[in-house]
């Protein structure tokens, strides 16, 4: 389980523009918090740091990937031979590439994107457009995908964003809001979520493709099977965890277990070796009847009706009652999520927005206890 995390932190490095692994890299622990993830963090920087020098060197014996010998390639602060360089997804960029391409002075640079789409910053990647050195910014407004109702229903969400841009979309296209019983698609926040619904499909006779494979929820699932027989296990995810019962604890009592509250809820009412099975009888997307994926996934996708699944969260309201804050990256999520639909859109999980804009407040806040230094002590 070490090791697996120093491999990820130096894989964390390699997408940034740094020059050296620090404490910053290393990935977090579900489970692990305040002092305890200092002191893990900093257990592992020089054996990131170890591992870096062995990837670099010619006999070196470690697994050799893509991701190292692109940010070898970076360091050397390479020239590219071009006139025009297009750098395109630029609200999603990895660090390590973005710095290469504005460090060009000797070509066009332009770069396409929108910046309301930046959805991967969890994972590290940084919005190249908000400061692009540009002489010009044109923007595109109009949309080919849908009609003016998906443009509407898009823009709630850019107004929540506080972002200036407004669709528009093709009159000549016909779209609407409305409740879906045969989606071709259904968009899901959470992997928990999209395989839950998968199996409700399933159990209907459908056939289901999930966009990525089963094999991320089968191998979680694998691991929830492992704690509740007594076992460790080296899923990243669970790695923290030496019983079944403090992964049920920790989502229930810890904010920052709120993603994996769907899945644990989904291990407590089927059981793991329901969910393996259920990850076997899953299809290819071209025999579906039925494509779930994670909004994530579906980024650049594109179906012509579309259900938003049910976790998408509304902002808990503030203990005096007034409508919660809602998080930049959740309403981003969102807007990438309304606009995947070509003709029909079910809100679904989402159809809260009304209500937000509104000045509604959403439900009452959890009360959950925070772990203490000393619980995620124990639980390293």
């Amino acid at each position: 389980v070490l090791a697996q995390l120093v491999g990820n932190t130096v894989e964390k490095f390699c997408h940034t523009a740094d020059i050296e692994i620090t404490t910053h890299h290393v990935p977090k622990v579900n489970g692990v918090d305040g002092a305890a993830r200092q002191d893990l963090a900093e257990w592992v920087v020089p054996y990131a740091q170890a591992m870096w020098r062995d990837l670099q060197g010619t006999s070196g014996r470690l697994n050799f990937r893509h991701d190292h010998y692109l940010k070898m390639w970076a360091l050397t602060e390479p020239s590219l031979n071009a006139d025009v360089i297009f750098f395109d997804e630029a609200q999603d960029a990895d660090p390590v590439i973005a710095k290469v391409v504005q460090s060009q002075r000797d070509a066009q640079l332009v770069a396409v994107g929108d910046s309301n789409q930046a959805i991967y910053g969890w994972r590290g990647a940084i919005d190249a457009l908000a400061n692009w050195p540009a002489q010009a910014r044109l923007r595109l407004t109009q949309s080919w995908r849908f009609g003016p109702e998906i443009a509407d229903e898009a823009n709630k969400w850019l107004t929540a964003l506080e972002s200036p841009l407004r669709l528009t979309g093709t009159p000549g296209i016909t779209s609407n809001l409305a409740p879906l019983s045969h989606p071709d698609a259904i968009l899901c926040r959470t992997n928990g979520e999209a395989m839950g619904q998968a199996m409700k499909a399933l159990d209907r006779g459908e056939r289901v493709a999930l966009v990525g494979g089963g094999r991320a929820i089968g191998d979680m699932a694998k691991a929830a099977q492992a704690l509740q027989s007594g076992k460790a296990t080296q899923h990243p995810e669970l790695a923290a965890f030496t019983t079944w019962a403090e992964v049920q604890d920790y989502v229930e009592q810890d904010d920052a277990g709120s993603d994996l509250r769907v899945f644990v809820r989904l291990v407590d009412d089927h059981g793991p070796d329901e969910l393996i099975r259920a990850t076997r009888r899953l299809v290819g997307e071209e025999t579906a009847r039925l494509t779930i994926s994670t909004a994530h996934k579906a980024k650049g996708r594109e179906w012509h009706r579309v259900l938003i699944g049910d976790d998408f969260r509304q902002p808990t309201a503030t203990d005096d009652g007034k409508p919660g804050k809602l998080p930049k990256a959740d309403a981003m999520l969102a807007y990438v999520s309304v606009t995947r639909a070509q003709h029909v859109l079910d809100r679904g999980g989402l159809a809260w927005i009304d209500d937000h804009l509104a000045g509604v407040p959403g439900p009452p806040p959890r009360r959950a206890r925070r772990m203490t230094d000393d619980d995620a002590m124990a639980w390293s």
